[in-house]
């Protein structure tokens, strides 16, 4: 109550250290700690919302991995969307509260990749128009990784850059920590590029098992002279759809030359979709 006190308007470091103390020493810290944070984050004064974030954040940043596995569960990430979705509390929610926590959830999908359901979580928003797009941290605030830092951080794979985002946040100068927004922020777009040629790769190889065991289920019934007339136009459709996923995985196969297990994947289905779409011209087509 005292570190989110919405009468005063500066953050109680003492209290909200003493609260990060008390989550590590206590077994069930972490549970109890985000219980009490997503009432407080859901709060209908956002003074006592935006404290409760900037606590929450501290704790991201100083709890260790048992905090960081109990925020990652839908349970507490679902109280996080309630305050942005308009069924629950994004009606009355402050604009400022909405965007801090749509910038928290943000913030975690970057330093916490290996956390399938924050990435999950985030994607939904965005596909329900929740979150139109990825937000802009401001010049003036530097996003630091939590420490200690999840592993597989993006910086953990490019150690130049690690030390030279090291050496600009330990900077007290405004235009190197300027500088190392910038560079997080240029890192978090190569690594949302990444994102998105992983996400179009999974769904492109999902449909295409997809397409080709419905085909062959279909070209069976044809071969039996089972197929309905309306079996036989889906039959047709999924040709066609077949057809104009072939340019599609060459595109992806262009992009992941690098990757030698990504690779060989595109073109396992794309031997699955030549073998469908030979089938099907072997059949249907041929009469």
């Amino acid at each position: 109550d005292e570190a989110t006190d919405p009468s005063v308007s500066e953050e109680n470091w003492e209290c909200i250290q003493r609260f990060c103390d008390q989550v590590k020493a206590d077994t069930e810290g972490p549970l109890f700690a985000l219980r009490l944070l997503a009432h407080k984050i859901q709060s209908p004064q956002e003074g006592e919302a935006l404290h409760a974030l900037t606590v929450l954040e501290t704790c991201v940043n100083n709890c260790g991995d048992r905090f960081h596995s109990e925020m990652a569960k839908f349970r507490f990430l679902n109280e996080l969307i309630k305050v942005l979705s308009p069924k629950y509390y994004g009606i009355w929610s402050s604009e400022k509260v909405k965007s801090r926590v749509t910038e928290v959830i943000f913030s975690w999908t970057v330093w916490f990749p290996q956390e399938v359901r924050i990435q999950d979580a985030y994607q939904m928003l965005k596909k329900q128009g929740i979150v139109k797009e990825d937000p802009k941290l401001p010049e003036d605030k530097i996003l630091p990784p939590p420490s200690p830092r999840a592993q597989n951080s993006i910086f953990d794979t490019d150690e130049e850059k690690s030390k030279l985002l090291a050496r600009l946040l330990k900077s007290s100068h405004p235009e190197d920590l300027q500088a190392a927004n910038r560079l997080i922020q240029s890192v978090i777009k190569e690594e949302q590029e990444k994102s998105s040629q992983v996400s179009r790769r999974v769904n492109t190889i999902s449909e295409v098992s997809e397409n080709v065991r419905h085909m062959d289920e279909l070209l069976e019934n044809y071969r039996r002279h089972e197929l309905s007339p309306a079996d036989q136009e889906t039959l047709q459709a999924l040709f066609q759809r077949c057809e104009k996923l072939r340019p599609l995985l060459f595109r992806l196969a262009s992009e992941a030359v690098a990757d030698e297990e990504a690779l060989a994947e595109i073109l396992q289905a794309n031997d699955k979709l030549s073998w469908a779409l030979g089938q099907y011209r072997q059949v249907v087509a041929s009469q």
